[in-house]
C-alpha cells in the first residue's frame, strides 16, 4: 500500500488513467490553473485534478505524460454539419441562397445512410484530430450520424433536419417527426449520444411545423435547434412573409426558450437581442462560414453583454472549410475587435469559454462536460507547446486563442477513453476513412457543378 492510501485509509487512490505533467486549464467558474498539474479519470469519471506531485501515488492502468504541455477541457463545436466533409470545396465563392439552392441541395438529393456514415466518419476523424471532443450536427440520415459517431466514441448532440419540403431521407415531414421520435426513444440515455429536434430554419418551415418541433423537444427535454437570422434576404423574407423578425416571429409562435440553440444570429436588432435574453436562448456563433458566405458579423459582443449564452461552431466543411476550433477561436477574437475598432473586445478568456464551458452550456452538457472538474466525464485534451510557434509561453489562455492549431493537439479523451494518442487516432482506421471519403467524391463533383 502507499503512502498516500495509508493517510487516507478507506478512499479509492486507483485510477484507469492518469494524465500528468502539464499545467492543467480547468475552465471552471474561478479560472483555475494548475501548474505542474494532473487529473485521474476512472470510470469514464475525473475523480481528482490537482497538483502531479499529490497525484503522482495513484496506481493508474494507463498514463499519459503531457511533457509540459497543456491539460484543458475537450473542445465543443455546437454547430456544424458532419457528413458536409465530403463537399468540402465543392461550391467556393457563392451567396448562400445560390450555395443552397443551386449546389449542396441537388448533391443532398442523392445521398444516403452509407455515404453519411463515411461523411461523418472523415469529420470525426478531423475533430478528434483538432482536440473536438464533442460535437452538435443537423443533417440528413442522423441515425447514421449517431452510429458513427458512437463507434468513433465521440460526444455527440445529432438531429434529423426537418423542413416543409419532402427529405431525401424520409420523405414527407409527418415521417421526419416520426423518424425524430424513434431517435429520441432509442438513444435515451446513451453515453454519448443525445438526440435534438432540429427544424431548419424559420424559412423553410411553416410555423405549425415550428411549434410541433418545440413540443416534441418540450416533450423529450431535448435541445431545440435552428438556424435563426443568417443573413439579412432571410430576415426580410420573415419580414414580408409575417410582419416579425426571426427572432420575433419564433417569439410569437412561443418557441424562445432555454432549451433553444440558436445558429447563426448574425441579423439581430436590439429588440431580438433583448427577447434571446429574456428567454434564456443559447446561440451558436459561427464566424468563419459567415465570412465566407458574406452573411455579416454577429453582434456576438452585444449578446454577451446581454447575458445571452454563445458557444462557438464551425459550421459545415462546404463552407468553412474545415472543423478546427482553434482557428475559429483566433478568427472570433480578430473579426469582432476589427469590426467595433476596439481591441478589447471578445477578450481570449471569452472566447476560451465559447469552445468549452459556455459550448457545453449552449448544449445543456455543462453539467458533464466543459471544464475540468471532480464528477464530471472525462473529455480532455492535451496540446504539445514544445513547438516554435508556442514558445515562450507567458499565458497559456493567449496562446490557446491566439497561437495554437489543432495540429498541436497531442492526445484526446471522450469519456475516460483515449481515442488519440501521440496523434494517433485509435478508434478510427484512418486510411480507409480517407480511401472511402475519396471514392465518393467522382458524383459529388459531377452533380455539384452540374448547375455551375
Amino acid at each position: 500500500m502507499n503512502e498516500r492510501a495509508t493517510a487516507h485509509p478507506g478512499i479509492d487512490f486507483s485510477a484507469d488513467l492518469l494524465v500528468s505533467n502539464g499545467t492543467v486549464i480547468t475552465m471552471d467558474a474561478a479560472g483555475t490553473q494548475i501548474a505542474a498539474g494532473a487529473v485521474a479519470i476512472a470510470d469514464g469519471t475525473i475523480k481528482a485534478a490537482g497538483p502531479a506531485a499529490e497525484l503522482d501515488g495513484w496506481h493508474a492502468a494507463q498514463r499519459i505524460d503531457a511533457c509540459g504541455g497543456l491539460i484543458m477541457p475537450g473542445l465543443i463545436n455546437t454547430h456544424t454539419h458532419a457528413a458536409m466533409a465530403l463537399f468540402r470545396g465543392l461550391a467556393d465563392d457563392l451567396p448562400l441562397m445560390t450555395w443552397l439552392n443551386d449546389h449542396i441541395f441537388p448533391a443532398e438529393a442523392r445521398l444516403n445512410a452509407d455515404m453519411v456514415g463515411i461523411g461523418t466518419r472523415l469529420a470525426c476523424a478531423e475533430m478528434i484530430r483538432a482536440g473536438i471532443t464533442c460535437f452538435c450536427d443537423m443533417y440528413l440520415f442522423e441515425e447514421a450520424v449517431a452510429e458513427v459517431a458512437r463507434q468513433c466514441a465521440m460526444r455527440a448532440v445529432v438531429g434529423e433536419v426537418l423542413y416543409d419540403f419532402p427529405s431525401p431521407n424520409y420523405g414527407p415531414i409527418a415521417k421526419g417527426f416520426d423518424y425524430t421520435a424513434r431517435m429520441l426513444a432509442r438513444w435515451a440515455g446513451d453515453a454519448l449520444i443525445t438526440v435534438a429536434v432540429e427544424p431548419h430554419s424559420p424559412y423553410l418551415c411553416a410555423p405549425d411545423l415550428l411549434t410541433r418541433a418545440a413540443r416534441l423537444a418540450a416533450d423529450y427535454q431535448a435541445p431545440l435547434v435552428i438556424h435563426l437570422s443568417e443573413t439579412t434576404s432571410e430576415v426580410a423574407q420573415i419580414q414580408e412573409r409575417y410582419h416579425a423578425t426571426p427572432v420575433g416571429h419564433l417569439e410569437r409562435l412561443g418557441i424562445l426558450a432555454p432549451n433553444l440553440v440558436a445558429c447563426h444570429a448574425v441579423v439581430l436588432t436590439p429588440a431580438d437581442i433583448a427577447l434571446l435574453a429574456q428567454h434564456d436562448v443559447k446561440v451558436s456563433h459561427n464566424p468563419e462560414s459567415n465570412m465566407k458566405l458574406a452573411s455579416g458579423v454577429a453582434p456576438v459582443p452585444d449578446l454577451l453583454a446581454a447575458g445571452v449564452c454563445v458557444g462557438l461552431g464551425t459550421d459545415g466543411c462546404a463552407s468553412n472549410n474545415n472543423l478546427d476550433l482553434f482557428g475559429e477561436m483566433d478568427m472570433a477574437a480578430k473579426l469582432h475587435k476589427v469590426h467595433r475598432l476596439n481591441p478589447t473586445v471578445m477578450p481570449a478568456a471569452a472566447v476560451l469559454r465559447m469552445s468549452t464551458i459556455d459550448a457545453a452550456r449552449v448544449l445543456g452538457l455543462h453539467h458533464k462536460v466543459g471544464s475540468i472538474e471532480v464528477g464530471k466525464r472525462a473529455d480532455l485534451i492535451v496540446i504539445d507547446t514544445d513547438q516554435p510557434h508556442l514558445t515562450p509561453m507567458y499565458d497559456p489562455i493567449s496562446h490557446l486563442v491566439y497561437a495554437v492549431q489543432g495540429s498541436d493537439v497531442r492526445h484526446t479523451i471522450i469519456d475516460g477513453r483515449v481515442v488519440m494518442q501521440d496523434r494517433r487516432l485509435v478508434t478510427i482506421d484512418l486510411a480507409k476513412t480517407l480511401s472511402d471519403a475519396r471514392q465518393q467524391a467522382g458524383w459529388i463533383a459531377d452533380v455539384g457543378h452540374a448547375h455551375s
